[in-house]
């Protein structure tokens, strides 16, 4: 199955590099010229819980040769409208796209390549782009190997194509198959919306906002609002590694403090992870926050529910790309004293 990885970002390098070692005919395209030639050259390098380096085929988007039979969509959702073109020059009919975007990326996929092309995939671990040709995988190696990623049909069927791909992604870590994609999409923006926007707008890695208990508070907030507005859509929003994401919604908000452990139970094990969004800011380029945090908005003013936090962390966010400055922690995290956050108690 001849393979192409668009985006060889943190995560197309660790999917690229575990796929062309276990002998996949894979190719990764990426904008960036010096990533394109550090992997020619060197090799995709893993860092982190793996540590491998693997001679790879990189190429920029432009350079593109052939007909490929499946496509790992892992480019940030701003840029769907350079990368969607150049997929649809190098795929035929039966070919397959496999979201594996931040957000609910399926939608948009299926409008362009059409649902019968179209697989979505929820990746559950972490990673850093630290260079050129180089990523750091940040989740323990017992979390990828436990939950790589998550593989589903828009319509839940359990196809034999569903299984093609799976054996192909199988080469990173476990696949499980899905039969309610939308509802492990939510799932998978719980965690984004609330540690990664935080992330992002704090400047800041996840175990940061565990330690802290006015940014724990903020996470719960932010959290809670992404349930009520998933139960307002009729969304059924999946376990999240073995977690119920039900049980993190405050009834009440004497509530808050209970949620402690349960946060520290599923994010201790990416505690040194850091926010692609985040990484993005880093780099000065346009980050997803409006296709995450600004999705959970968007849907609760279509469903009535407020949002207030997740508002919040867009705004924060906006407001960092447009000055052209990184967040700083204890500043911003006091703009959210006036939505009432408080520590955790």
């Amino acid at each position: 199955m001849r393979t192409m990885i668009m985006g060889a970002g943190s995560l197309g390098i660790i999917f690229g590099a575990h796929l062309a070692q276990a002998g996949v005919d894979v190719t990764l395209a990426d904008v960036m010229q010096d990533n394109v030639d550090a992997l020619n050259s060197k090799g995709a390098r893993v860092t982190g819980s793996v540590e491998i380096c693997v001679p790879v085929k990189a190429c920029t988007p432009d350079k593109l040769e052939g007909i490929f039979d499946l496509v790992l969509l892992l480019t940030k959702q701003v840029n769907n409208a350079a990368s969607f073109p150049v997929i649809m020059a190098h795929i035929h009919e039966s070919s397959t796209v496999v979201a594996m975007q931040n957000g609910v990326p399926e939608v948009s996929v299926a409008e362009c390549f059409g649902a019968k092309r179209t697989l979505g995939c929820p990746v559950g671990f972490g990673a850093t782009w630290i260079g050129p040709g180089v990523s750091e995988s940040t989740s323990t190696l017992e979390r990828l190997k436990e939950h790589a990623c998550e593989l589903g049909e828009l319509d839940g069927r359990l196809t034999p194509r569903l299984y093609e791909v799976q054996s192909v992604l199988q080469h990173v870590g476990t696949v499980h198959l899905l039969t309610n994609l939308f509802g492990a999409r939510w799932s998978k923006l719980f965690i984004n919306s609330t540690f990664s926007g935080l992330s992002a707008a704090l400047n800041c890695t996840y175990g940061e906002v565990l330690e802290n208990p006015e940014a724990l508070y903020c996470a719960a907030q932010i959290g809670d609002e992404l349930i009520k507005t998933a139960r307002a859509l009729g969304v059924k929003i999946e376990p999240m590694q073995g977690s119920n994401i039900d049980d993190f919604e405050l009834i009440e908000p004497v509530d808050v403090p209970l949620k402690r452990k349960l946060f520290r139970e599923v994010f201790g094990a990416h505690a040194k992870l850091k926010a692609s969004m985040l990484q993005d800011m880093e780099k000065g380029r346009e980050c997803e926050i409006l296709y995450i945090n600004g999705f959970v908005s968007s849907n609760g003013r279509k469903t009535g529910i407020p949002t207030p936090y997740n508002d919040m962390v867009v705004t924060l966010v906006q407001e960092a790309q447009t000055a052209g400055k990184l967040p700083v922690f204890a500043a911003n995290l006091a703009r959210f004293r006036v939505l009432g956050s408080k520590p955790f108690i």
